[in-house]
């Protein structure tokens, strides 16, 4: 069975006492300190357009602590969720508009299922600085979260404080002032797994992502029926990347395909890839089914009130991220092997290093179509 691995390469970097993750570390001296916050947050106040339920009155904590007693300390506050939780995974991802890809399950999952992901991958979410986890239950109302730095922040309903404190005193934190951890300096995030081309066994980031949407039942956790970047901007029409497999029912691996699109939302960017792939497939599965689908690109798909069964129990969508206009026309490009005629201003830029930054309103990109949707070879 395929694993992940970390690159036990990678220095740590120490400073004092503390030890940082191995994916993220800082660049400059400072004095870190472990230890905890603990503030008192209101419930919210209803919101009957929401799908969660109002938080209670609650404590928040945020906690610092050396990276070598992190697992250790996760496991004690993991231990006070009940049978069934929401798994939550953040992931710095490839949006050329969005930082952070922040996942959420809507569907309660058995704790063990939960904990055994986190067993099997604990190096990644642990040490990597690419990514965040944790988990939360309405009943009790408890939030465990881990995020991209390895500072852990727990909210629990009023009844629980004591018992959250109690674990903190059993590893010797004591509640401070103010927290300084890696992102109290200049710092910097890398992914900390080892996966040589050379050893196919070892998962790399998007393998275990596409593993977790699928065990945990997640789904993007952003507004599926508008467009905007991380600074709340409408950016209207971009292109699109879209990954997506397809079970086969026979047991037979899974195929998988790329479509490369435009559109204004998520919603419509989905609605697209169920058009491809029918389309694809009533086509024969050829190999490039781009023609046949520009046919169909005034066809409408309904879509279910249940948004995470859209794609149904034989389609999953893997990966779909926005991209610039000029990472587009380069995608195409590609496909059209025109790549080497491109620009120098049209080469791809680096999703997610300034989320926002290069969208000064809409972009005209025309309306929502796909231009390639292809089956990838297995």
């Amino acid at each position: 069975m395929p694993r992940s691995r970390i690159d036990t390469s990678l220095a740590r970097s120490e400073l004092e006492d503390f030890a940082f993750p191995l994916g993220v570390y800082p660049v400059e001296e400072f004095a870190p300190r472990q230890g905890y916050t603990m503030e008192f947050e209101a419930a919210d106040g209803d919101d009957e357009e929401g799908e969660w339920e109002e938080w209670p009155d609650r404590y928040v904590f945020d906690v610092a602590i050396t990276a070598t007693r992190l697992e250790s300390l996760c496991r004690s506050l993991f231990s006070l969720m009940p049978g069934r939780v929401y798994p939550i995974l953040d992931v710095l991802g490839h949006d050329a508009y969005r930082e952070v890809d922040p996942y959420i399950a809507y569907d309660l999952v058995g704790f063990d299922r939960f904990m055994e992901a986190v067993r099997r991958h604990r190096g990644w979410f642990y040490e990597d600085g690419l990514v965040g986890f944790g988990a939360m239950s309405l009943d009790p109302f408890i939030y465990v979260f881990v995020d991209e730095h390895k500072i852990v922040t727990v909210r629990v309903e009023t009844n629980l404080r004591d018992s959250v404190e109690k674990i903190l005193a059993a590893f010797d934190l004591e509640s401070v002032e103010e927290l300084r951890s890696v992102d109290a300096a200049v710092h910097e995030h890398r992914g900390a797994l080892l996966a040589p081309e050379n050893r196919p066994d070892l998962m790399v980031a998007e393998e275990i992502i596409e593993e977790l949407v699928e065990d945990w039942r997640l789904r993007l956790n952003i507004d599926r029926s508008s467009n905007t970047d991380d600074l709340g901007r409408e950016l209207g029409v971009t292109g699109w990347r879209c990954l997506v497999r397809i079970d086969e029912e026979n047991q037979a691996p899974p195929r998988y395909a790329e479509a490369i699109l435009t559109a204004g939302s998520l919603d419509e960017a989905e609605q697209l890839v169920i058009q491809a792939v029918e389309t694809a497939q009533a086509a024969g599965d050829t190999e490039d089914a781009t023609e046949s689908n520009a046919e169909a690109a005034d066809t409408t798909v309904d879509l279910d009130d249940d948004e995470f069964d859209l794609f149904g129990p034989n389609l999953t969508l893997v990966t779909v991220e926005r991209v610039t206009p000029e990472e587009y026309r380069r995608l195409l490009a590609t496909e059209s092997g025109e790549e080497d005629d491109l620009s120098p201003a049209l080469a791809p830029s680096t999703p997610g290093e300034a989320a926002g930054d290069s969208a000064e309103g809409p972009l005209e990109m025309g309306g929502a179509h796909v231009d390639v949707f292809r089956w990838l070879a297995g």
